[in-house]
């Protein structure tokens, strides 16, 4: 009898491991822009650093997987997603009627709105009419090169696309473009950093959602990312995270503490307004 309680003890012990086995996820697989400073860029001795890569690192932990994040072109991140090599984007990516139905988003993290930057001693801009007969630089694949080629016919003026936005502010330093355009919490960062390069007009009349955006069939991945990304809300995570990278403290209203109703941004396509409970561990 002893005996055979020991093997069956034995074959107990055996079998767990290959039952954690199956039981384990594959790790998220998601990539950044990694030259989008302060969201995710070149950590010194190698690696990738940033906002982007706190965040999605600690929403991974929180949904008990591990994650591997690219660091690659930001034109190439929804491609990839769409082609299945990853399995949702995590660098911040705009929320807009056209994506949201090629799409699902998560309810957003973060507030940006459009804001330009110019080289230092450059006439400020008051509006895109002061743009006429110039050059404005960008990054290729965002919503800032589309938004930024209509209004270019509209009001005349040229648009250089780059591979990254440190390129495109280059554009601006040397001369080659007047202006570049993109989310506030980058160009602020950029001046900081450079003394030659100034943030200048903001276009804070339309806020925008950045959002985690995961393929259309996949509406438990994205219940579980912005779960995890809600949780971070209200325990002060994602604040702090704010706060960490980006130097002040986030507004009352802001989305890094606003839990939104539902699943994805209210308003677009693909937003799902089923109530649910947040079960936060």
């Amino acid at each position: 009898m002893k005996r055979h309680f020991a093997a069956l003890a034995a074959a107990v012990l055996l079998c767990a491991p290959q039952a954690l086995a199956q039981d384990k996820q594959p790790p998220l697989r998601t990539g950044v822009d990694g030259t989008f400073a302060p969201h995710a860029f070149p950590k010194p001795g190698g690696g990738t650093q940033g906002f982007q890569i706190d965040l999605f690192t600690e929403v991974a932990k929180r949904m008990k997987r591990e994650i591997t994040i690219d660091s690659v072109s930001f034109s190439t991140l929804i491609p990839g997603m769409q082609s299945g090599r990853y399995d949702f984007v995590a660098a911040p990516t705009t929320v807009t009627k056209e994506r949201a139905e090629q799409m699902l988003f998560t309810a957003g993290y973060l507030w940006t709105y459009y804001q330009f930057g110019i080289k230092k001693g450059s006439a400020p801009l008051k509006g895109w009419q002061d743009l006429k007969g110039k050059a404005v630089a960008v990054n290729k694949g965002t919503p800032y090169e589309t938004v930024s080629k209509a209004k270019g016919q509209e009001f005349g003026f040229e648009v250089q696309a780059y591979d990254n936005q440190p390129d495109a502010i280059q554009a601006v330093l040397s001369g080659r473009a007047y202006a570049t355009i993109v989310g506030n919490t980058s160009v602020l960062y950029a001046a900081k950093q450079n003394p030659m390069f100034v943030a200048d007009l903001a276009l804070k009349n339309e806020r925008l959602h950045w959002s985690a955006p995961v393929p259309k069939d996949k509406p438990q991945l994205r219940a579980q990312l912005q779960d995890a990304l809600d949780c971070m809300k209200k325990d002060g995570t994602l604040p702090k995270l704010s706060e960490k990278w980006f130097g002040f403290a986030p507004d009352a209203d802001a989305l890094e503490r606003v839990i939104t109703p539902g699943y994805g941004v209210p308003g677009m396509p693909g937003y799902d307004p089923t109530p649910h409970e947040l079960h936060c561990g």
